[in-house]
């Protein structure tokens, strides 16, 4: 089975406390005083003290246009991503030029040489690594991302491979979109990158093994979460029933996929979940009847860096093995919820 050799998370240097944003975007949109009231409560409710963003606060105030937003993102994508992947391998004892594939994640910039590329070189990737940029899967792709890894090294006993997350979602900011979608969004995404060293069977690792995975489209619910992409950048698509979409479907596609391994919700000594935010999580635990203390790290993860989209569930999954790791041979489950309206699901053995 796949192992996980190493996982290293990476914030960007400027942090601040929720209030100090709040304010922020407040002054930004000049809000009449019931739109600020309504961003105030909504920012109070979200469950998040303190976030991290890939630029000083008050520089998002000249940012003119998402040509200018984008450059922000490649340049600082670089040097997250390289310090990211950098620490997973020193944690996995692993090369740069043992690497055979690279797979690259993030929904909140584009770039063309994708940000892998552009590292490589920095990194000492060999030069006939593989790599598959991905666009498209938000906060799933942390999940996706290292299911894919498994995939590849199912049939490669000897083969290691990256996962690089790096996600800026204060660099898709829409001044001019007063929405509650927007006004949602503004109060729990943060900045963050992660990456995942996983290696193939033959080889030996310290981390916990893939067991197995399962991905999952729910049919007609594309319309509710994803991008509007227009003249000035990514426009939020969050639809309200969200956690209502979780209710009725995560409970019976986790314990389906769970009974499928001899194993029920309860068995489960190590819960990995994205941090949707504060809805959706108690509807995560509602349909799956966990005790709260289940969802404990992602919840402070929710308060200590907000939503970093798809790296969350990474930085969730550094955590959870560094903090009080589950009993070795215990299972975990780590998951996520993205765009499409999808779930991935990855079994572990801790």
């Amino acid at each position: 089975m796949t192992r996980i050799g190493g996982v290293h998370a990476v914030l960007p240097p400027y942090r601040y406390e929720q209030h100090e944003i709040t304010e922020a975007l407040a002054g930004l949109g000049a809000a009449s005083p019931v739109a600020r009231g309504v961003l105030e409560r909504v920012h109070a409710a979200s469950a998040v003290r303190t976030r991290r963003l890939a630029l000083p606060l008050e520089r998002y105030a000249t940012l003119h246009g998402f040509g200018e937003a984008n450059d922000c993102f490649i340049a600082a994508a670089q040097d997250l991503g390289e310090e990211a992947i950098t620490g997973a391998l020193a944690a996995a004892g692993v090369r740069s030029d043992e690497v055979d594939l690279v797979i690259f994640t993030s929904v909140t910039g584009i770039a063309a040489p994708s940000i892998e590329a552009r590292i490589a070189g920095r990194l000492g990737l060999r030069p006939d690594v593989k790599r598959v940029p991905v666009f498209g899967l938000g906060c799933v792709a942390g999940a996706a991302g290292l299911a894919r890894l498994h995939d590849y090294l199912e049939a490669r006993p000897q083969g290691v491979a990256v996962l690089l997350s790096v996600e800026l979602c204060s660099l898709t900011l829409q001044r001019d979109d007063s929405s509650t979608a927007n006004v949602v969004a503004g109060s729990l995404f943060g900045d963050g990158a992660a990456a995942v060293v996983a290696v193939g069977r033959d080889r030996a690792a310290a981390g916990p093994e893939v067991v197995a995975t399962r991905s999952r489209l729910y049919p007609q619910t594309e319309h509710l979460l994803g991008w509007d992409i227009g003249d000035n950048g990514f426009r939020i698509v969050l639809g309200s029933d969200l956690p209502d979409l979780v209710r009725s479907h995560l409970g019976p596609e986790v314990r389906e996929f769970l009974a499928d391994h001899d194993l029920k919700p309860q068995d489960v000594t190590g819960w990995v979940c994205h941090p949707g935010g504060p809805k959706v999580l108690e509807a995560v635990r509602e349909t799956l009847q966990l005790p709260a203390r289940a969802l404990e790290a992602t919840w402070r993860s929710l308060a200590e860096v907000g939503n970093l989209s798809s790296a969350s569930v990474l930085h969730i999954l550094r955590d959870t093995l560094a903090a009080d790791p589950p009993l070795p041979g215990s299972p975990g489950l780590l998951m996520a919820m993205g765009p499409g309206f999808c779930s991935e699901l990855v079994l572990l053995r801790w």
